[in-house]
């Protein structure tokens, strides 16, 4: 025991000496004088990692611990850090630790290529003539700043990750990959500038927002934005959210997909601009057109064919699925019900639709009427496959009635299947 612990007194300081380095359960008061006692000689540290524990004491924070003017000992501990100069920073605080918001001066890290910070609710500023000159990959969680400032001083910046952030503006020209989430708070503005950006992923919640993308090297994409309530109208329906997929496999389409509810209480609402709130989200190309509807009793014709007519949708869909979900509430149209607008006698120009899917078919008069339009309008139509819904008769009716639609064009191929996975080719179904 006596030499166990003259060991251990020897071996109380090595940590020090180390050039990886967690803090992982160290009080916040306490931090700054650990990150004190941290050798300066060569070689530098490689990495400094901050998890400051939830609980940090019986009873509340001291307010000097945490809140004060001068964001003490935020700014201290950030300086404490840029002292050691790391390569790699990895600083997080517990959400409900800082009570309000604190403004808090970043400082330079001459070497880091890696900054990761998470710090709620802090707003980083960017003092006059700091630079991140190794800087590689940065992300911000939490916590806010002036992006612009701060991207102007990172040269080397390839990694982008942001998350809870109102207003995203990027412009970097060496940026290669930029990771947004945004879904628990409501984002205004988006404008990215990235002309050498590869990858970007975005997740956001919309507000009356802008969006300006201008990325022409971009390879991957995936692009969410979900509307919160009726915000985006067209007739009876209403925008629920926006997906924009690149092929996880190479070969296979891009696909943009479009989510939208009908409900007759939305005759209300004020309508949008339907089509061009949909152009917003068109930062990629792609050649698949998703609709998941979700119909409640409505025909779907006047959205489908409002959609098609968009120049951009028109002119590069080479694949539609249309998507029908059931839901519990079921409506019947009023007179006169703008889902039952003049779409039957609209004729569009389809010559890059090559195949057409519909799930959830139910054989309704309507969307019998949609599948012959589109045949008029696809001139070079290739497959067509209609999947029948749980409600809808096992019985061949209906899959007689969709090959007599497709005998005056004999070149599409056309499999119709059961719910029951049960498919009837085109060479096989009966016609009446």
């Amino acid at each position: 025991a006596a030499l166990t612990g003259v060991l251990s007194r020897r071996w109380l300081g090595l940590w020090a000496g180390l050039r990886q380095i967690v803090f992982r359960g160290v009080a916040l008061p306490s931090l700054e004088a650990a990150l004190g006692r941290v050798a300066t000689t060569p070689p530098a540290v490689s990495l400094l990692k901050i998890r400051v524990p939830i609980k940090q004491q019986r009873g509340p924070v001291p307010m000097e611990h945490r809140t004060d003017s001068a964001g003490v000992p935020i700014n201290s501990l950030l300086r404490a850090a840029a002292r050691l100069d790391p390569e790699k920073i990895d600083f997080r605080l517990p959400s409900g630790l800082i009570d309000r918001s604190l403004a808090v001066d970043l400082p330079r890290f001459h070497r880091a290529t890696s900054i990761a910070l998470d710090l709620s609710p802090i707003t980083l500023a960017v003092p006059a003539g700091a630079d991140f000159p190794a800087l590689e990959t940065l992300s911000l969680a939490r916590c806010s700043t002036d992006l612009d400032a701060l991207l102007s001083c990172c040269p080397r910046l390839r990694t982008l990750r942001l998350s809870t952030a109102r207003d995203i503006t990027v412009n970097s020209p060496s940026l290669q990959e930029l990771v947004v989430c945004c879904e628990t708070s409501m984002t205004r503005h988006v404008d990215i500038v990235a002309p050498a950006l590869k990858q970007l992923v975005i997740s956001l919640t919309a507000v009356d927002h802008s969006i300006s993308v201008l990325a022409p090297m971009v390879e991957k994409v995936s692009w969410h934005c979900q509307y919160l309530g009726p915000r985006i109208v067209f007739g009876v329906w209403s925008l629920n959210k926006v997906q924009l997929q690149s092929a996880e496999i190479q070969g296979e389409p891009s696909s943009l997909c479009i989510y939208a509810c009908a409900y007759s209480a939305f005759f209300h609402a004020q309508a949008s601009h339907f089509k061009q709130e949909i152009e917003k989200h068109m930062v990629a190309a792609f050649s698949c057109l998703e609709l998941h509807l979700i119909t409640t009793g409505h025909a779907f014709g006047a959205l489908v064919f409002h959609l098609l007519g968009m120049n951009r949708i028109r002119t590069a869909t080479r694949r539609l699925k249309v998507v029908l979900q059931r839901s519990a509430l079921k409506e019947v149209c009023p007179p006169y019900c703008l889902c039952e607008s003049n779409w039957r006698s609209q004729t569009i120009s389809l010559d890059a639709l090559e195949e057409v899917e519909f799930n959830g078919f139910s054989g309704a008069d309507h969307e019998f009427d949609l599948l012959e339009l589109i045949l008029g309008c696809a001139p070079t139509l290739k497959r067509m496959i209609v999947k029948l819904s749980d409600e809808t008769s096992a019985s061949n009716d209906g899959c007689a009635k969709i090959v007599n639609i497709l005998k005056a064009c004999s070149s599409v191929e056309c499999d119709v299947y059961h719910s029951s996975g049960l498919m009837h080719g085109s060479q096989n179904c009966p016609s009446t």
